[in-house]
């Protein structure tokens, strides 16, 4: 599959070295370029195509929001803000994540794998887009099935991940961004740089905290908006 080509639309300097500095960390993106207003954007778009936009929404001239709704046929774009109370307007307009700042490399690179997924998935033949509610995963030196409708949540242990289902636990070695990649995106969520939990087992939850199964689980800061939309 060819890079995924993306622009950086940002007026501070310093959020457009931090995103700059995450792309190149990833080897299927490709940076064309960065512009401080949406109006020098629209410029480079009218001659050039790409794939992703990473979007700042306080810009000066055109807003971001504004922005999106000028555009034809969008490219997948990714919101990075300040601002959480745009998140459901931002996905209203299909936007593929919304990035609250400030956030780290891994949830940057979450965001950035639902684009690569996404463009995947669109490749692939009809009749290999059987939907599964299952998966593998390798569990001492054996493939394990486990169904998504019993995962509770799924926890980062360093190199390894420890699945929790409402049966057992398990640990196999692999990041949460693959794993996540992998789960069916309406059914779970990532609350946490270290967790990602099943939307249907949530019996409450605060803006700090989620309980599930009677398990306590936090929430990061940079994941907060997500269950200010839940």
């Amino acid at each position: 599959m060819p890079n995924i080509k993306c622009i950086i639309i940002e007026d501070e300097p310093l959020a457009v070295k931090v995103l700059s500095d995450y792309i190149s960390e990833v080897t299927f993106l490709e940076l064309q370029g960065a512009f401080k207003d949406a109006i020098l954007a629209s410029e480079f778009l009218r001659k050039n195509k790409t794939d992703l936009i990473f979007l700042d929404i306080h810009l000066p001239k055109l807003k971001g929001m504004a922005f999106i709704k000028t555009l034809a046929n969008p490219p997948a774009v990714i919101i990075t803000t300040a601002y959480h109370q745009y998140a459901v307007e931002g996905f209203n307009l299909n936007v593929t994540d919304y990035l609250l700042k400030p956030f780290d490399f891994e949830r940057f690179l979450t965001a950035v794998t639902k684009v690569k997924t996404a463009q995947t998935g669109e490749q692939e033949p009809a009749e290999s887009k059987e939907v599964k509610d299952f998966i593998f995963v390798n569990v001492q030196k054996k493939k394990v099935r486990i169904l998504f409708s019993e995962i509770v949540y799924i926890e980062s242990q360093r190199e390894y991940i420890k699945i929790v289902t409402t049966k057992n636990e398990y640990l196999s070695k692999m990041g949460t961004h693959e794993i996540e990649a992998i789960l069916p995106a309406n059914h779970f969520r990532r609350i946490h740089r270290s967790y990602i939990i099943s939307m249907s087992k949530v019996e409450s939850y605060t803006a700090e905290m989620v309980e599930l199964n009677g398990i306590a689980i936090p929430v990061g800061r940079a994941y907060r908006d997500v269950m200010e939309n839940l």
